[in-house]
């Protein structure tokens, strides 16, 4: 490879940029039109126009994609996440065209990255599974008598995509037809593609997922496992490495059936196995589905294990074989090999005093914490627009220690010291939460959120002189003209600041 071009946007697209930067790879960018002064243009050595702001006119439409490759001659193209990173046609439109695809082969991505498929292949090689209805096709008819047989609640999903679109809790059988009817709806709008799947419901379960990578050679890592329980409507809002309460025998059963589906489905690349473990039975657990892509909160794996998980994507593409870019004791799964823990916070653009409204704008001022064991991945910073047409997630904070607690306390300092100043954030809702008991206790559950969502979301009010800063920041006239804006660390917002002054430089 001599060139990669990323077909995505924000912080992904900028991450993957800095990777293939320090390998030596020329580097091509692709933005919409309301993308045109986006950061992760900023970061490549060359931006092509590829359409219009909705996604389907521009990060998922393939031949575009496909023809700024071939005209910046970009010889490999990363997808990141989300996007097309999972769509099969568009792993095999790049080998169609002689173009490296940073990912698994279409044939893998059929085989586990739809749902549907990857549930038969779980099932076939003895992979435990929530009772369910896995059929390619399904019908409505078909859907909603399965339901009844499993017995409500359900879940219904998507069998293409993720994110939480196109999944509903049902909870009788007088809601499934009009929640089926939207699911279906969310899918197609989402992925191009309205196949459903429905599975029994479990109350208090726990996200855990375990990253594999697999060479040409055979050979598959599992590296350890992230817990990603604490999720917003099927949306992970904290991720960490490792689970703090992973015992060697749950470890062995998961990773020696994540390994056995990636080894079914011929799998090479990067990707993600994930399974649920019911909060009060945590010997036991389902798998869910496969994530035939690098994962958002891969960050913090890469902090347990020491890799740099695009470059081992990158060589993994060329050919390298495992054994010689991963130690043996990685290789092995032994977990005396893990360095630490690591936590990852998202930042949104939302108001989480208003179920999580989205907030688009301009940002007048950025200012993002530093300091050991903190990382911040991000798209954007003072000056760049929040769209509406893209996903709302504004950067990754990771803090990494040597245990749990001290992982927890760097994050919380972390994210006290992250001052946005324009769109709303959700930056005092994660710390009221990461500071709150049953997240110490590692009591929190997929569906915890949807009954105590507001007992985080109380944050201090925010004087009327953050207005006023505002205004100055944006270049407008106002009364105190006369004084300059020192910025975010000059507004009580209840994190580190304590009082507003108006000190000149």
């Amino acid at each position: 490879m001599k060139k990669v071009l990323v077909a995505n946007r924000g912080e992904i697209a900028v991450r993957v940029f800095r990777t293939a930067r320090a390998l030596g790879l020329g580097t091509v960018a692709v933005y919409s039109e309301a993308d045109e002064n986006a950061l992760h243009t900023l970061f490549a050595d060359e931006a092509v126009a590829i359409g219009g702001s909705e996604p389907r006119d521009s990060y998922l439409n393939i031949d575009r994609i496909l023809d700024a490759a071939r005209a910046t001659g970009a010889d490999a193209i990363h997808p990141g996440y989300g996007f097309l990173s999972e769509r099969a046609e568009f792993s095999a439109g790049c080998r169609e065209a002689g173009i490296t695809f940073i990912g698994p082969k279409p044939e893998a991505m059929i085989a586990l990255g739809d749902k549907i498929s990857a549930k038969k292949l779980a099932e076939t090689h003895g992979v435990p599974l929530t009772p369910g209805f896995f059929e390619p096709g399904a019908t409505d008819d078909q859907i909603v008598a399965a339901a009844e047989r499993i017995g409500y609640p359900v879940m219904l999903k998507a069998s293409a995509g993720g994110g939480g679109r196109g999944m509903r809790v049902v909870r009788s059988s007088n809601q499934i037809r009009e929640d089926l009817a939207t699911a279906r709806n969310e899918a197609q709008n989402g992925f191009g593609s309205e196949e459903m799947m429905v599975e029994k419901f479990v109350e208090a379960p726990l996200h855990i997922e375990v990253q594999i990578a697999a060479d040409h050679h055979g050979n598959v890592a599992a590296l350890f496992e992230r817990e990603c329980s604490v999720q917003r409507r099927h949306q992970k809002m904290i991720e960490e490495a490792p689970w703090h309460a992973m015992t060697e025998s749950l470890w062995t059963q998961l990773r020696e059936a994540s390994i056995t589906l990636a080894k079914a489905a011929g799998y090479t690349g990067l990707g993600t196995v994930e399974f649920m473990v019911p909060i009060d039975n945590p010997t036991e657990f389902y798998f869910l589905e496969v994530n035939a892509r690098l994962q958002v909160e891969h960050p913090v794996t890469e902090a347990i294990t020491g890799l740099d998980l695009v470059k081992l994507q990158f060589a993994i593409a060329d050919g390298e074989a495992l054994p010689d870019l991963v130690s043996a004791e990685l290789m092995a799964g032994n977990r005396a090999a893990i360095q630490g823990h690591a936590i990852e916070a998202r930042i949104q653009a939302e108001d989480p005093q208003h179920d999580f409204r989205p907030s688009i704008g301009k940002i007048f001022t950025w200012l993002e914490p530093s300091g050991p064991g903190i990382r911040v991945d991000t798209g954007y910073g003072p000056g760049k627009e929040v769209s509406r047409f893209y996903d709302s997630m504004l950067a990754k904070v990771i803090a990494h220690g040597e245990d749990r607690i001290s992982a927890t306390q760097r994050l919380q300092n972390a994210l006290r010291d992250f001052h946005i100043l324009g769109p709303k954030t959700n930056i005092g809702f994660l710390l009221n939460l990461i500071q709150g008991r049953d997240y110490a206790d590692g009591k929190i559950f997929t569906t915890y959120l949807q009954n105590h969502a507001e007992s985080y979301a109380v944050i201090p009010t925010v004087p009327e002189a953050l207005l006023e800063l505002v205004v100055r920041a944006s270049g407008a006239p106002s009364e105190s003209a006369g004084e300059s804006f020192a910025g975010p660390w000059d507004v009580a917002d209840g994190f580190r600041n304590v009082r507003v002054s108006t000190r000149t430089r």
